[in-house]
């Protein structure tokens, strides 16, 4: 907390003009939300303050698709591989799973929470291929779900013969996975440019207002998810 409250203390002292903030991890949000900069200030990547001006990528709508998904191809339930609590994006797409399957009345399994490394997600995953009722699984980044992919192979779990995998951001390595990654794709450029749109519409009133701060997702559909088997 100190080196957020430095970082932005030295900014404002050396006299910036505005100030962007990449801010995952909600302690982060409230130690600038502490600061009381006088400099217009937009967050990236944060929820912890309805007055603070943010952008990010729709973490809920992106589970919500992502859940639906596999529900649609016949799945019972789907399972969840989390990143760790006290993430913005990983507490909201964990929200969003679980209210998912709530409304479509399924069971709701017990999360496993990851780091977001691939370590994580193998370790992870192959503690759910043991599990003969795992057939679906949405995991909270590419890289876990990477690692996932390896311990499903390791096991003898195809995939999508047998475990159905979804995984979130869409990184570049995710098309060339074996199989190929269906995975929820965040548009990073778009974030960074309605940051700095939105910034420098603070700083200069009569610039035109910042289109929403909430950057749509998409699905990608690639060959890791697939109809539940027996269907």
């Amino acid at each position: 907390r100190d080196t957020v409250v430095e970082a932005v203390d030295r900014l404002s002292a050396e006299g910036a003009d505005g100030v962007i903030a990449i801010a995952p991890q909600l302690w982060v949000g409230h130690a600038l939300a502490d600061t009381r900069l006088d400099t217009p200030l937009v967050v990236l990547e944060n929820g912890f303050d309805a007055e603070t001006e943010r952008v990010t990528g729709d973490s809920r709508e992106g589970a919500r698709k992502a859940t639906e998904h596999l529900l649609g191809l016949g799945h019972p339930t789907v399972w969840h591989i989390a990143g760790p609590s006290g993430w913005t994006s990983a507490d909201q797409r964990l929200t969003s799973w679980r209210s998912t399957l709530e409304a479509a009345g399924v069971p709701v399994p017990e999360p496993l929470f990851g780091d977001w490394s691939a370590d994580s997600g193998y370790h992870l995953g192959r503690r759910l291929s043991r599990r003969a009722d795992v057939t679906a699984v949405f995991v909270s980044n590419d890289q876990m779900a990477l690692g996932a992919l390896h311990a499903f192979h390791e096991a003898g779990r195809s995939v999508p013969g047998e475990i159905s995998v979804v995984g979130y951001d869409d990184i570049p390595e995710a098309a060339h996975l074996l199989p190929p990654l269906t995975t929820v794709r965040t548009d990073f450029a778009e974030i960074g440019t309605r940051s700095l749109r939105l910034l420098l519409s603070r700083i200069d009133d009569s610039a035109p207002p910042p289109p929403d701060s909430l950057v749509p997702v998409d699905l990608v559909i690639r060959a890791s998810s697939g109809a539940a088997p027996g269907r």
